[in-house]
């Protein structure tokens, strides 16, 4: 692996322009591995145009600004796209139109678009592939890098309940902590504080989730609903992690209208059924315990759930 992060640092030094990238729907690992890579980069080889492009999420904007792509950014460029498997989900340009394309991913593996690739799904998150390459590599760190990169290993890791948390990732968050005296417990409250609005429609989804006698969960929520309690769509994706140790349950999704985008977002997660098989089958996928899907049709959305509760109750029976 260290060789992989060297030939990639050695292609960073390379390029005087790079362009960095993830996946559509970005989340706080996403954009906090792809902030602290440009800022990296950056404070390596202040003489380089280093970009991190794509859509901003607003609840996330305490992490950074992200820059806004030109088409001039394709010519004699870098591509590194993060915590993204396949080329359908990159956000915001075609990896094909750049000179030369790295990815960096944590993801099971489920297309070769970059010419280059380093794929670790044993890591918990992008954010650990990225300092474990600054670490390993003469590339920077700073107190506010590290800030971006222990967020997004918490989020991802759901502070550190997720299994494939690893005896890796303490070693690199704690060498992380020890380095940059970062105040952890700051960034827990930037994550996790939510307003009143919020917590009322966390209570919605409570009492209206359908729970099967397979053990699968789920909610269909309309956009009326989300009007109702003044939320939007990634709002109601984001608190699927809020239902971990149900015992009824061993697996759940939260499924959520998106009308400005004509999708329909499926965040889906599970504490022992497999679910990115079922995911990849309506054009998503993720982890094996972790998952997520844009659908574009409630009738699609009722398909993918008969094929959860399906796999609820293949593993119920062989529990």
């Amino acid at each position: 692996m260290k060789n992989k992060y060297l030939k990639i640092y050695l292609k960073i030094k390379k390029y005087k322009k790079i362009v960095i990238t993830r996946h559509v729907g970005a989340d706080p690992d996403a954009l906090g591995s792809q902030l602290a890579l440009r800022d990296s980069i950056r404070k390596k080889f202040p003489n380089k145009e280093v970009y991190a492009i794509g859509a901003p999420a607003s609840t996330f904007k305490y992490l950074g600004q992200l820059d806004k792509f030109r088409d001039e950014m394709y010519d004699n460029s870098l591509l590194i796209v993060l915590d993204t498997p396949d080329c359908k989900r990159v956000d915001g340009v075609d990896p094909k139109k750049f000179e030369y394309s790295i990815k960096i991913d944590h993801h099971p593996y489920i297309e070769t678009f970059c010419d280059m690739e380093l794929i670790d799904d044993s890591a918990s998150s992008a954010a650990q592939l990225v300092l474990e390459m600054i670490y390993q590599t003469p590339l920077p760190m700073t107190k506010e890098i590290g800030e971006k990169l222990f967020v997004g290993i918490v989020a991802d890791t759901n502070r550190f309940l997720f299994k494939y948390t690893t005896p890796k990732t303490f070693m690199l968050v704690s060498k992380l902590i020890k380095d940059t005296n970062i105040n952890f417990t700051d960034l827990y409250e930037k994550l996790y504080l939510r307003p009143v609005k919020e917590s009322r429609f966390q209570g919605y989804i409570a009492d209206n989730m359908v729970v099967t006698e397979n053990g699968f969960a789920y909610i269909k929520i309309e956009d009326e609903i989300l009007k109702m309690y003044n939320v939007d769509a990634a709002t109601a994706g984001n608190m699927v992690n809020n239902f971990n140790y149900i015992n009824e349950i061993y697996a759940w999704a939260i499924f959520s209208q998106d009308v400005s985008n004509n999708v329909i977002r499926g965040s889906i997660r599970s504490r022992g059924p497999i679910i990115n098989e079922a995911a990849s089958h309506f054009g998503g996928g993720g982890h094996i315990f972790a998952s997520g899907v844009r659908i574009k049709t409630f009738e699609e959305v009722d398909e993918l759930i008969k094929e959860l509760d399906d796999i609820c109750s293949t593993y119920k029976d062989e529990e």
